[in-house]
């Protein structure tokens, strides 16, 4: 369609072509590949190399129909408003393994919880990478005299250089020695998982911060449960299996779940990259569904940094490729006044609510925290996804966040 609301010269002469009763003669089929190839942005050539791979007996012409008929659906939903619903069957659903694959993760967790006698414990569950929980824990006392510095931060910069992947080995290794399980997935949901034990923490084996503040009685000691980020319906899917009580041998055993973090990083709104986030609630994209909550993260508790720290609602997007500049403008500038956009924060504030709300498997007032980092700003030029990875920018915020959950746990 072009800018006075006409459709174009090419699409009208596509249309003549595969609308034709008559069969097309060669002349005819180059001049349609023609108009057809300048529809797509491709070359005559690129379409003439592979007309005949889509032709069928019945159907000669069956990569013109293709192309036409796509166009017209979507000519409709312009001009007509004709809007088209896709639905997926419950069969289909079940054939792609809905929630079989995260029933197995969370029940492989929950037995590892039992078996080593940490079910009945205070659990806090975090949503973040496999690496800064586990940093920030143990390798300032593992490292104290290769690196001495008191910083996490700093600690973690060198730690994320090439060069010192021995030192990242070293922190694991005794991690695995000082209370840390790590769980890895054999259900096929691909989310790893590491668990702490606080009360194998002791003052040599762990930072200051991670052990001073320990309850004294080794029961209300509290475990660690960090899950690697899940994004879209996963998310929902693996905190909504986590969060059910484990059924075992008639009994159904609930997990003593005390909070909930999610660390992630989004495109950001009114910021650039490495800036902080602290929604106060998550939007559904595509439709008008909310999830207000109340965050125990504030921007007050980044009051010290440099740098924006946004407060407001976040939209989780179905994917970043679907988004374009007058969208993300919308939600911007629009009555949401959205600060930035992610892919996992409604799915799992949904499976919070349903847990705490509706089913009453955790308590009704559990504690969620929710921060994210800004790894891009899609609206800026040079800001965006494409523009490179954040390299070391990416640290500070990481691990700025990390701390501020750890510091809210213990």
């Amino acid at each position: 369609i072009d800018d006075k609301g006409n459709t174009t010269r090419d699409w009208i002469k596509l249309e003549a072509a595969v609308l034709s009763k008559k069969k097309l003669t060669k002349q005819e089929r180059e001049i349609a590949i023609t108009h057809t190839a300048n529809i797509l942005g491709r070359t005559f050539k690129e379409l003439t190399d592979v007309y005949n791979d889509f032709a069928t007996n019945k159907h000669p012409e069956r990569l013109l129909e293709i192309v036409y008929w796509l166009g017209k659906l979507a000519i409709d939903e312009v001009v007509n408003n004709n809007k088209r619903t896709i639905t997926f069957s419950p069969v289909l659903r079940e054939r792609l393994g809905h929630h079989i694959h995260g029933e197995r993760w969370a029940n492989t967790i929950k037995e590892t919880l039992k078996n080593n006698g940490l079910l009945s414990k205070p659990i806090h569950i975090i949503s973040a990478n496999m690496h800064s929980i586990m940093n920030t824990i143990y390798a300032p006392a593992v490292l104290k005299e290769v690196i001495p510095t008191n910083n996490i931060i700093d600690l973690a910069q060198e730690l994320s250089l090439e060069k010192n992947s021995q030192y990242r080995k070293q922190v694991k290794s005794h991690a695995l020695e000082n209370g840390m399980y790590e769980i890895e997935d054999t259900s096929g949901i691909g989310l790893t998982v590491q668990v702490f034990d606080s009360a194998a923490f002791n003052k040599k084996t762990v930072s200051k911060s991670s052990f001073q503040n320990l309850p004294e009685e080794k029961a209300q000691k509290p475990i660690i449960l960090v899950m690697d980020y899940a994004f879209g319906e996963q998310a929902f899917e693996t905190m909504d299996e986590l969060l059910k009580p484990l059924e075992l041998d008639n009994e159904s055993l609930p997990l003593n779940i005390q909070s909930i973090s999610v660390m992630g990083k989004a495109g950001i709104l009114k910021g650039r990259k490495g800036d902080i986030m602290i929604p106060d609630g998550h939007i559904f994209e595509g439709t008008a569904d909310n999830y207000p909550f109340k965050n125990d993260l504030c921007s007050e508790d980044f009051s010290e940094i440099e740098g924006v720290v946004c407060d407001g609602p976040m939209i989780t997007v179905l994917g970043t490729s679907l988004q374009n500049r007058e969208i993300l403008k919308f939600f911007f500038r629009s009555s949401w006044q959205v600060i930035g956009l992610e892919m996992e924060g409604a799915h799992y504030q949904k499976a919070i609510q349903a847990a705490s709300k509706i089913r009453k498997s955790i308590k009704e007032d559990i504690t969620v925290r929710y921060a994210y980092y800004a790894s891009d700003n899609p609206m800026i030029s040079g800001q965006t996804l494409a523009s490179g990875s954040l390299g070391l920018v990416g640290v500070r915020p990481t691990y700025l966040i990390t701390e501020k959950i750890l510091n809210k746990i213990f």
